[in-house]
């Protein structure tokens, strides 16, 4: 009987860290370093380094990265930030924690990153900032939407909460905008052993105020300038994500290892697919992270019930957009507003995607897939 492949396997990353992890946790217990402290700073300044960035200010999510990253542009209500309909609904969540509104831009088809011919249209005088998101891992079309954001004077963030160490003309996705933020959730390519996220910046002021922002709007112990949020990192993370780091270009490149051969297997490495599916590829000047490898088939329903009943693990990212979300029913949008999007949502599914794949479990994976097809 033919193993099962899981879509995800943390166990195998921790077990071949392991010692390395209880070290770093044991001298965070030790210490007694639990919120901040120098495994967080160290951290901090190895991936401001990874980013080539002046300043990281570590976080306690990637939620609350993006929530101080509009609280930097002084993003209030009456506001509006233009963001993308497909992605986790972390993006917009920040919006709202603003009392601002998210104005939605549809996506491109084959990157499912925001499509930069469709944003001018949506700016208005009460655009505050541009959201978009390296989706997957791909990076968005940082020139062209750098481009509209310039020539409107409004600030770029870039959420790069699934594109850690992704690359866009030869350099890492995180300084590409003003302000851009991380997550480090366990399941993300640099992932933390609970909760975790990241500022990153080269400006000076908005790294000084986003570390006052994250503890209580203080820079001064008990003096609070203005209000603030519990939004530090734990020491034990901190800790954990510095080991983890180290690794993190290796693991990058095994991703792209795995993509690749799903792309020999899948599409026989040429422009026709051996199975009807629309693989995943990367745009001109791209260097995906792989964070997930998604594939599209009108028949999606049908094929994740087939790789469930043969033991391949998937998973949908994402089923719904979010304009059609019950939380998100009072912005008025409707079906057929974003159609991109709302197709992408109906035809999209996740393969095993992680660094310790091996080839045999690939090649299962894509005779599993090429079954179902015949």
């Amino acid at each position: 009987m033919n193993e099962p492949v899981p879509y995800l396997d943390l166990r195998a990353q921790i077990k071949s860290l392991r010692k390395e992890i209880d070290a770093a946790i044991a001298r965070s217990l030790d210490n007694c370093t639990f919120c901040l402290g120098p495994d967080v700073a160290q951290f901090e300044k190895d991936f401001a380094q990874f980013c080539n960035a002046k300043f990281c200010l570590a976080m306690n999510s990637g939620t609350s990265a993006l929530h101080v990253a509009l609280r930097l542009l002084n993003v209030g209500p009456g506001d509006e930030v233009i963001t993308t309909p497909y992605t986790f609904i972390a993006t917009t969540w920040a919006i709202f924690y603003c009392g601002a509104k998210p104005v939605y831009v549809d996506i491109d088809d084959a990157t499912f990153n925001l499509n930069p011919k469709l944003l001018e249209r949506a700016i208005t005088p009460k655009t505050k900032a541009v959201l978009p998101v390296h989706l997957y891992g791909h990076p968005f079309d940082v020139d062209a939407i750098s481009e509209i954001c310039r020539k409107h004077k409004l600030p770029l963030i870039e959420d790069a909460c699934q594109a850690h160490g992704a690359k866009y003309n030869g350099k890492v996705v995180g300084t590409l905008g003003d302000i851009s933020c991380f997550s480090f959730y366990p399941a993300k390519n640099l992932g933390a052993v609970g909760e975790g996220g990241a500022l990153v910046t080269n400006h000076p002021q908005f790294a000084a105020r986003a570390k006052s922002l994250r503890e209580h709007g203080s820079t001064v112990r008990y003096h609070h300038d203005e209000v603030g949020y519990n939004y530090r990192m734990e020491g034990i993370q901190g800790a954990v994500l510095g080991v983890k780091l180290k690794h993190l270009q290796r693991w990058t490149d095994e991703r792209r290892r795995v993509a690749k051969r799903y792309a020999e297997l899948l599409g026989g490495g040429g422009t026709t697919c051996q199975v009807p599916l629309q693989l995943p590829r990367e745009a001109a000047g791209c260097e995906s992270a792989w964070h997930l490898y998604t594939v599209r088939t009108p028949r999606r329903d049908e094929l994740k019930k087939f790789l469930d009943a043969n033991g391949i693990g998937n998973a949908v990212h994402y089923p719904l957009p979010l304009h059609l979300q019950k939380a998100c029913a009072h912005l008025g949008y409707k079906a057929g507003d974003f159609p991109v999007a709302e197709k992408a949502s109906r035809e999209v599914l996740s393969l095993p995607m992680f660094p310790e794949l091996t080839d045999k479990q690939i090649q299962r994976v894509a005779e599993v897939v090429k079954n179902f097809f015949r």
